[in-house]
């Protein structure tokens, strides 16, 4: 009967203690009181008990202090079950994340932490039998949950670390997802304005845009490049207007030089320049669109046009969706219209082809020519124009604000440090410019005598060395100002005089470099490497001279410039016809002395005809061999997709076609191998 009675007294106990914990997790939760123990005695905690409460997940391995079997102190009779549960570790639940207490409100235990009368309760696992300490193995006295201590922790000194251990290691996980989740500060300073709606008359430029690629771009550049283009300035036009963008100087001199470049393809059947010309185009493209002023503006902003083909197509896409309700009164009519209007082309263009052959063939070389097989990708040209157009509206509607991107100068110099490096180079410079200017007037001989080369080789050899000392020279200009002493107008003067000097002998060595690949193309010839890196070199003594300009005149305006002269020397470089140069020099040295390379006229384009024309039979036929054959195997082009100079060609080459037969050809050397340097 005592044994009994210190039994109820235990459980009356435990009782009160669940309810001190329960008590205390609403408290720190802020939340009702946790509901009673599940009444069916499985062991699982009730769904908003105080461990629910608390964030206490089930898999911590702690017994959430819901029923009997928690330790609850002593009693007046000894203590209660010790609450450590059997199983998956001494006083941890059973299974990882099993979310169950074995034992738990499994009826008041006896004291000693002998199992309840009768075993376990029917549907309890055996294993869940809670069982006291071992005989003569005293009972380890509670520590007191501190403050801190979430409900169901027992509040011993382990557990109550472990839990703050992983509360902490909780709170550094979510700081580092939050700062992962933010975008980088660069992407913050230059995302643009939200973008008005999109106007119809821009839905409607950009299809036309992706039409006329569609129409015009499957069977070549040509004229139909600057054609499908056209449509698409307009859209970014009527969007750079509805968002209240006017056009400033500069964004009409970037506008007119995109279109002149895009001209190029449509003048010239040379590949290479016209890539050149497509290439700096966009970058105009993009600095009109943009505005940017900057170094990192002029950089970053054909970027820009990534970002924008991303937000274009949602752009759109929310305009037509806010189009839906349109009423049919506005836009019925327009389509009726059309369909009318093609029907009545279709009909009477019919008619007049079949009544008239020589407007039948106008109209043939007029229109395009589309069949089946050909439509994956005149779909797939279709898509890409309209993408472009739009990402073109939208970066003119909202543009990246790259020139928000500021570098930061380096760390100023002393004027020993910073000066004493360069003036030992300005006086290498210098010596090397007196031996240029001694050659140049006049002594190639000894120079060829004490070196052992010849005229060509020692040509040859320099010049690489010279391109590359002139690009060397610039990267040094760009580290001297990054580091340049800035205390005063002093300081501001002194390095306007190095760096002066430094440019002006550097502007030596652009000159004797070109008049070495004058004396290489003098004894070898010209071709297409030679006209590019001369070009090159004249361009960078252009950009030498430019910056010697803005140590003068301040250098706000120099990155716009560099990146117009880079432009202008492109398209001054396709409007040449670097093919017909390459051609008309080579014609000469032949009538000068005789020597020709029939071999490498084989690689040209269609831009070398009216200069090889000139040359004698049979080297004339042997030298057109090449261009006659390519123009045959493409046939028939149409208006929109030829060249100004392959239409020529075609044009020399049915008037006066191509006679010399193999043999004949082959004596000459046109099939032997031959290098481009």
């Amino acid at each position: 009967m005592s044994e009994h009675t210190d039994g109820v007294d235990g459980a009356e106990a435990a009782a009160a203690a669940a309810a001190a914990a329960a008590a205390r997790g609403e408290a720190a939760a802020g939340g009702p009181a946790a509901e009673p123990v599940n009444p069916a005695g499985d062991g699982r905690a009730a769904a908003a008990g105080p461990a629910a409460e608390t964030g206490l997940a089930a898999g911590t391995g702690l017994a959430a202090g819901t029923g009997l079997a928690a330790e609850t102190g002593r009693t007046g009779a000894g203590r209660t079950g010790t609450g450590r549960t059997e199983g998956a570790g001494a006083g941890r639940t059973e299974g990882a994340g099993a979310g169950r207490t074995e034992g738990a409100a499994t009826g008041p235990a006896p004291a000693g932490g002998a199992a309840a009368p009768g075993g376990p309760r029917p549907g309890t696992p055996a294993a869940a039998a809670t069982v006291g300490p071992g005989p003569g193995v005293p009972a380890a006295a509670p520590v007191a949950a501190g403050p801190g201590t979430p409900p169901g922790v027992s509040g011993t000194p382990v557990e109550a670390a472990a839990w703050q251990a992983w509360q902490e290691q909780q709170r550094r996980y979510a700081a580092a997802r939050a700062k992962a989740a933010e975008p980088a500060a660069w992407v913050l300073l230059v995302r643009p304005a939200e973008a008005a709606p999109i106007r119809t008359a821009t839905l409607v430029a950009a299809l036309a845009a992706g039409l006329a690629a569609a129409l015009l771009l499957g069977d070549g550049l040509g004229l139909g490049l600057l054609l499908a283009v056209v449509p698409a300035v307009v859209a970014a036009y009527i969007a750079a207007r509805a968002a209240r963008r006017t056009a400033r100087p500069w964004t009409v001199v970037w506008a007119i030089g995109c279109l002149a470049l895009l001209a190029v393809p449509a003048l010239r059947d040379a590949a290479w320049p016209a890539t050149l010309a497509i290439l700096s185009a966009i970058l105009l493209g993009a600095l009109a669109l943009h505005g940017s002023r900057t170094w990192p503006g002029v950089l970053l902003s054909p970027l820009g046009f990534f970002a924008a083909a991303v937000s274009g197509a949602g752009w759109a896409w929310t305009g037509l969706r806010s189009r839906n309700g349109v009423s049919k009164d506005r836009w019925l009519p327009v389509a009726k219209a059309a369909v009318v209007a093609v029907v009545l082309l279709v009909l009477f263009g019919t008619l007049f082809a079949s009544a008239d052959a020589a407007f039948a063939d106008l109209l043939g070389d007029l229109t395009p020519d589309i069949s089946v097989g050909d439509g994956p990708v005149r779909t797939l040209l279709f898509l890409l124009g309209t993408l472009l157009a739009l990402a073109a509206a939208r970066a003119a509607a909202a543009p990246l604000r790259w020139d928000r991107i500021e570098v930061a100068p380096g760390k100023p110099r002393s004027r020993v440090e910073w000066a004493l490096p360069l003036i030992v180079l300005n006086l290498l410079f210098a010596g090397f410019n007196a031996v240029q200017l001694a050659v140049l007037f006049g002594g190639y001989d000894k120079v060829l005598a004490s070196t052992g080369l010849t005229y060509a080789e020692y040509a040859k050899q320099g010049f690489w060395q010279l391109l590359w000392a002139t690009l060397l020279t610039l990267a040094v200009i760009a580290f001297a100002l990054r580091w340049a002493p800035r205390s005063g107008a002093g300081d501001r003067r002194f390095v306007r005089i190095v760096l002066g000097v430094l440019g002006a002998l550097t502007l030596i060595v652009v000159a004797s470099a070109l008049r070495r690949m004058d004396l290489y193309v003098d004894a070898y010839g010209l071709t297409r490497l030679r006209v590019s890196v001369a070009a090159m070199e004249l361009w960078l003594g252009l950009v030498i001279v430019l910056i010697m300009a803005a140590g003068v005149f301040g250098a706000r305006w120099l990155p716009r410039a560099v990146a117009g002269s880079a432009a202008a020397a492109v398209l001054a470089f396709g409007l040449l016809s670097p093919d017909g140069m390459v051609a008309e020099r080579n014609v000469a040295r032949f009538e000068a002395d005789g020597k020709i390379d029939m071999a490498y006229f084989q690689s040209l384009s269609a831009d070398a005809v009216p200069a090889l024309d000139k040359l004698p039979e049979p080297r004339r036929s042997c030298a057109l061999r090449g261009i006659s054959d390519e123009i045959s195997r493409a046939g028939e082009v149409p208006w929109y997709a030829m060249s100004l100079g392959e239409y020529r060609a075609r044009q020399i080459l049915r008037e006066r076609p191509v006679t010399a037969p193999y043999e004949v050809c082959s004596r000459l050397g046109v099939f032997a191998d031959r290098s481009d340097l």
